[in-house]
């Protein structure tokens, strides 16, 4: 029997913790904030979007091919069935949507019910939790970590998992720092990024806030007329300062990218098939209906808060019927529904991602059990490791599965 220290009472730290008493461990939780599981508590917009359906094989495919291959083991060791099947055990009901996100039955309190039937699992395993115990430094030098110094003192034990998350929302006690200590210590690191997280924009549309976008693709390019730099086909939404939703979201981390090494220009496409093919329809209305005002033919592919703002813009008249269109409005027209001009993008917050990019280089990690490679006691797992996958379950799973691997000791 070994004694275990777990940092960090999230996801990955919950499962790690749980796993590690399960197989016989003395463990102890170290949580910073007041209460365990914070960010989870709020994930999905407090709804909690658990983990994704399918085979391991499906899920892998949602990550990057060095993290998919970093995956592979834990995943396949504690698959999304696991997580569900304990989460049932204690009661939390589940449903699947129809794009395979995962969540617990709506209900007031549904991510709660949760973190609470983890940190049922917890306590009945026999851990020790401590909360509002925030770890301060790191002691020690490989091969071996001597201990933790907390804010009241120092503990010590004879097997250390760091599961303190990324940088994203630091009001939930994520602040990142554990990386910089890592890295201190000759750990390989990557730097924390933004990802997954909302756009703002140069030009942001405040009457637009709520304003949704659907069934389209919210493109990338090098300047208005620059090379495609990339695309994801999903919702958008207006904010204050921009945008969010499943579209911004996925294309922020290549956003901010393209941002800082020159120019970045956003386009939302309502209309998938090419400018020309969707000119010859507006031409092919204009003959087959000619007094339908040009208005009504965007509202058919724009929501109707936009549609006035936008043909004003254009310099087309509300009551402009298609059969007095000129061509250069008509082109216009063509323009704001297969390539809406969002403009330039503002720098995209770290803080205010889903999830941050960088973290533990996985070169630098054993994927089946956690461990750092060059350290006897020193394993890490969940959002402290370089992953990021995208919206849909995927991080959470892979919080789960890389903390059941750190427990299994």
């Amino acid at each position: 029997m070994a004694k275990v220290i777990v940092v960090g009472g999230g996801a990955a730290g919950l499962v790690a913790a749980w796993r590690a008493a399960s197989l016989g461990h003395r463990v102890t939780l170290l949580e910073a904030n007041g209460r365990l599981g914070v960010k989870l508590r709020i994930s999905g917009g407090g709804k909690c979007n658990i983990t994704h359906e399918g085979p391991p094989k499906a899920l892998l495919a949602a990550f990057s091919k060095e993290q998919a291959r970093f995956l592979r083991p834990s995943l396949h060791a504690f698959d999304n069935e696991a997580v569900l099947d304990l989460l049932h055990r204690e009661g939390v009901e589940t449903y699947t949507r129809d794009n395979g996100r995962v969540f617990p039955q709506d209900r007031p309190g549904s991510a709660g019910a949760v973190v609470a039937a983890f940190e049922t699992l917890v306590r009945r395993a026999g851990v020790e939790v401590r909360t509002g115990a925030r770890v301060t430094a790191l002691l020690g030098q490989a091969p071996r970590l001597e201990g933790l110094l907390l804010e009241e003192g120092r503990v010590t034990a004879d097997a250390m998992i760091l599961a303190t998350g990324g940088a994203s929302y630091p009001e939930t006690g994520t602040r990142g720092e554990v990386l910089g200590w890592l890295q201190g210590l000759g750990v390989p690191i990557r730097p924390w990024f933004p990802a997954l997280a909302p756009i703002p924009l140069q030009r942001p549309r405040f009457a637009w806030e709520g304003v949704a976008l659907r069934g389209g693709e919210l493109r990338l390019s090098a300047g208005p007329e620059g090379r495609r730099l990339g695309a994801f086909a999903g919702d958008l939404v207006f904010t204050k300062a921009g945008i969010s939703g499943p579209a911004a979201l996925e294309l922020s981390q290549v956003t901010e990218q393209a941002r800082r090494s020159g120019f970045a220009w956003l386009t939302y496409a309502s209309r998938l098939e090419p400018a020309e093919a969707v000119d010859a329809a507006l031409q092919a209305e204009q003959r087959e209906n000619p007094r339908l005002l040009a208005a009504t033919w965007v509202q058919r592919h724009l929501p109707e808060r936009l549609v006035l703002p936008l043909l004003e813009e254009a310099g087309v008249g509300r009551a402009l019927m298609l059969k007095d269109l000129p061509k250069a409005a008509r082109k216009a027209l063509v323009g704001l529904v297969t390539a809406l001009p969002l403009g330039e993008p503002q720098p995209v917050s770290l803080a205010r991602g889903e999830v941050a990019a960088g973290g533990v280089d996985l070169s630098t990690v054993d994927p089946r059990t956690m461990a750092l490679r060059g350290w006897e006691n020193l394993r890490v797992c969940g959002e402290l490791l370089d992953l990021d996958g995208p919206v849909g379950g995927y991080n959470l799973q892979a919080a789960f599965s890389t903390g059941f691997a750190a427990g299994s000791i």
